[in-house]
């Protein structure tokens, strides 16, 4: 029976969870704009026994409001030294980070890439980072890069399947191409 590689997701959030923007009203405000298929994707994550986190360097209320609606337990704010985070959040999962995959877009997020068993990027991640890492989503992020990087890891370890049976779905393609292939 096919099995998770890597038990867990670790996300950071502005740029990979979001677009990167910083939405303030006249009241000051902050809010974020998150893509409905990365929430999608973490769902399906969690479907197959894996476990997501996110790990962040900003604070933000609607961050913790969004964990809370997908069913994601940890979440790490105002973390600016992310390996050490990392580590940390590792030790409270159980999980060596051998066993995690982390998505992340900027320069505070290498440290944290490689120390993970995984590293991912979304396509408009920073220069180094995309060059860092493991897999490039074909969206950026906050645009389904989340989503997109759910497949990959599921369809690598012959658990997209289980998703695709769990919908009613026996194969799923995009114009004449496999999801095996698109996630690539």
């Amino acid at each position: 029976m096919a099995e998770l590689t890597y038990k867990a997701l670790v996300l950071d959030v502005d740029g990979t969870m979001t677009d990167g923007g910083i939405y303030l009203d006249d009241h000051g405000v902050q809010t974020k704009r998150f893509d409905v298929t990365d929430g999608s994707g973490i769902v399906y994550f969690h479907r197959v026994g894996g476990r997501v986190a996110f790990l962040t360097g900003r604070t933000s209320r609607v961050v913790q409001v969004r964990a809370d609606e997908l069913g994601v337990a940890h979440v790490v704010q105002g973390a600016l030294d992310k390996a050490p985070a990392l580590r940390a959040l590792c030790e409270t999962m159980g999980l060596p980070p051998a066993q995690v995959a982390y998505m992340g877009d900027d320069l505070t997020d290498v440290p944290a890439m490689r120390l993970a068993g995984y590293a991912i990027a979304p396509s408009n991640a920073a220069e180094p980072v995309r060059a860092l890492a493991d897999f490039v989503t074909p969206s950026g992020g906050g645009h389904g890069a989340v989503r997109q990087a759910v497949e990959h890891l599921l369809i690598r370890d012959g658990l997209w399947q289980q998703v695709l049976d769990r919908c009613g779905l026996t194969a799923c393609t995009r114009g004449g191409e496999s999801a095996e292939g698109a996630a690539r």
